[in-house]
């Protein structure tokens, strides 16, 4: 993405920052320091490859969001950023700072926010996340003496919850990609073909796109276990070949400038046995009993209920969470990390909201997982993908 085709309008950032600082308000922040390049992406447009550095935005409770970076990625942030004067917005630091034991960025960010007048602040930053380190926190605490840190994990990805008209948009896109990447799958793959020459089918799908829209890389790489593999929830690919009598299981995204529409389906070569028959059977009855659930006004403890008295009742049991928010995201991860379907989350469901629907099961001998990307809409739910919900045979 560049700035000659930005994602959204001005407007749509102003409100997001409107939204965040009335939540930073309420907690008592002066200034938000985002590490998470998701809620950098989305309070400020910036999208470039460079979360293997520090970096953040920072966004005080006046004026324009601040990009600070490495030095080299300013750049991109000129190409990305929604904010006009770049001459006050943009930051880069000096590259002795990168990867360089001997010293560490935040002292560079110390000095910026020293020279911005915030030293003093009431300072957020996210200390749950992938991105900060133990020592760039302890860095900025020893180097801004007068600052008090609190933690503000969380305050934007709950700030992205519910999604705008373009938002969803960009999710139907990423749907259309995903639902071309499983007819990819079902397309081609046939026992004695490598894995790999498959994932490349599946990635070489996802980055053309679908209907005219290009396909982004998504945060996560095709998780593609086949057979003993699949009694395991992550395991990528290697080189063995496709087998005859043995289950495969394709959990994938299609994704659109960072929006994310990830889907499920499961690939079984031959006839199912019993147990996967009396899996899927469950598996699809226990979604429709989630999925009734899903309406304004319920909780996403509501969907999980229901959806494991179903299985249970069918002789199957779950013992993880059964879904989560999705939207926009960064590896190595697209959930947004809020959210989740489970019994005892009581956050309400609101048009807007947009969920994997993630009710796998990893059985003695391989896995089923089908799943959907859901939309919370004025009077329901609604099924982003039109991917047949069933185990593929063939």
């Amino acid at each position: 993405m560049t700035t000659s085709n930005p994602n959204f309008t001005d407007a749509e950032y102003h409100a997001r920052l409107s939204h965040t600082r009335a939540e930073m308000a309420l907690r008592g922040i002066d200034l938000l320091i985002l590490s998470d390049p998701s809620n950098m992406a989305w309070i400020s447009g910036y999208d470039g490859w460079s979360f293997y550095v520090h970096q953040c935005v920072l966004v005080p409770m006046e004026g324009d969001p601040v990009w600070w970076g490495r030095g080299i990625d300013a750049p991109g942030a000129v190409r990305t950023v929604f904010m006009a004067d770049h001459d006050t917005s943009i930051v880069g630091y000096d590259d002795t700072y990168v990867q360089n034991p001997q010293k560490h960025p935040m002292e560079a960010l110390a000095i910026l926010i020293y020279e911005r007048g915030w030293s003093g602040a009431r300072i957020g930053v996210e200390l749950d996340n992938y991105y900060y380190s133990a020592r760039a926190h302890q860095t900025l605490v020893a180097h801004l003496h007068e600052a008090e840190f609190l933690d503000a994990t969380g305050l934007v990805n709950w700030q992205r919850a519910i999604k705008s008209d373009s938002e969803i948009e960009y999710m139907r896109r990423a749907a259309r990609i995903v639902e071309a990447m499983h007819a990819r799958i079902l397309e081609v793959a046939e026992p004695g073909m490598r894995k790999n020459e498959l994932v490349a089918e599946i990635l070489h799908t996802g980055v053309m796109g679908a209907d005219g829209h290009w396909g982004d890389y998504p945060a996560i790489v095709p998780i593609t276990p086949s057979g003993l593999d699949a009694t395991a929830a992550h395991l990528t690919w290697d080189d063995r070949t496709l087998r005859a009598g043995e289950s495969n299981f394709f959990e994938i995204a299609g994704c659109h400038r960072r929006y994310h529409c990830p889907q499920s389906r499961t690939l079984f070569f031959g006839a199912p046995p019993v147990l996967y028959q009396e899996a899927e059977k469950a598996v699809l009855e226990a979604m429709e009993a989630g999925l009734a659930q899903a309406r304004p006004g319920n909780r996403c403890e509501d969907i999980a209920n229901a959806f494991n008295a179903t299985l249970n009742r069918l002789g199957f049991e779950k013992d993880n969470r059964c879904g989560y928010s999705i939207g926009l995201s960064y590896p190595p991860d697209w959930g947004e990390r809020t959210m989740s379907f489970r019994r005892g989350d009581m956050t309400e469901l609101k048009p807007g909201m947009v969920f994997h629907f993630m009710p796998a099961l990893w059985l003695e001998d391989g896995g089923v997982e089908i799943s959907e990307a859901i939309l919370i809409t004025d009077t329901g739910v609604e099924a982003l993908c039109h991917t047949p919900r069933q185990v593929f045979v063939k």
